[in-house]
């Protein structure tokens, strides 16, 4: 499974994806929020962090495969 990275998420990470071995058994974007969270520290102390499933954003119960288009979506700021 491969997650693609943008904005901070990339500073935080030192990468523009990540693979996510499927041994994990990472169900649900909640479970992928949690892994992420605890592999990488900092992208806990984001004050958001969302994830598109697809091109779409999810919320933590929606179901993902190996096959989807994944992605975090850190805070937006704008002015």
């Amino acid at each position: 499974m491969q997650v693609l990275l943008f904005g901070v998420t990339k500073d935080i990470t030192s990468q523009d994806a990540l693979d996510i071995p499927e041994s994990e058994n990472i169900m649900d974007v909640g479970q992928l929020k949690s892994y992420l969270k605890q592999k990488y520290p900092g992208l806990g102390q984001l004050s958001s962090l969302a994830v598109a499933v697809n091109s779409a954003y999810a919320e933590e119960d929606v179901q993902i495969k190996p096959t989807d288009e994944l992605a975090l979506i850190p805070p937006v700021s704008g002015g």
